[in-house]
């Protein structure tokens, strides 16, 4: 239920902050939509049953902007490098080490998305990058052992760590 609420949270504010250039139409019917989508599942998993939130197959959808990297706005950079340094100077050593941790890195994935003007193609990578970021913080801010935590903060750490290699 917490992951549920969290998730809901997550995208909720995506969807209100983020400040592309979309007639209203397109926005209500684009928001409904993906809002939607993600109530319907819990934990994406890949075709070999593996939880998402363990993988980065996002990788495999994102695109250059014909061979360069997209052009993020500053605050998106900026929150992006907060994250990871959060992730980088964390030493987690209980559950509730995880939890704490994954309710830092959401109040700064919060401020990304708030502050996001980057508009279509751009705009629509950076969801790419960012979803599957949204389901790792919420994960991890429900993990049960130290075990899993430790397993999903290094895939959010992969997560942000990719985020230069497609953006600037």
């Amino acid at each position: 239920m917490k992951k549920t609420i969290l998730t809901t949270l997550f995208l909720s504010a995506l969807m209100i902050g983020c400040q592309d250039n979309k007639t209203k139409n397109n926005e209500t019917s684009e928001t409904t939509e993906e809002v939607q989508n993600h109530k319907e599942k819990k934990i994406t998993k890949d075709a070999k049953g593996q939880a998402a939130v363990y993988k980065n197959a996002w990788v495999n959808e994102i695109e250059l902007d014909s061979g360069a990297k997209w052009e993020a706005n500053l605050e998106t950079n900026e929150g992006v490098e907060k994250m990871l340094k959060l992730v980088e100077a964390s030493d987690p050593t209980s559950v509730e080490d995880y939890h704490s941790l994954a309710s830092e890195l959401n109040e700064e994935n919060n401020y990304v998305i708030k502050k996001c003007t980057m508009t279509r193609p751009s705009h629509d990578n950076l969801h790419v990058f960012l979803h599957p970021l949204i389901e790792k913080i919420a994960a991890l801010g429900e993990v049960s052992s130290t075990e899993k935590g430790a397993k999903i903060t290094a895939g959010i750490k992969k997560n942000l760590e990719g985020y230069y290699d497609y953006f600037k």
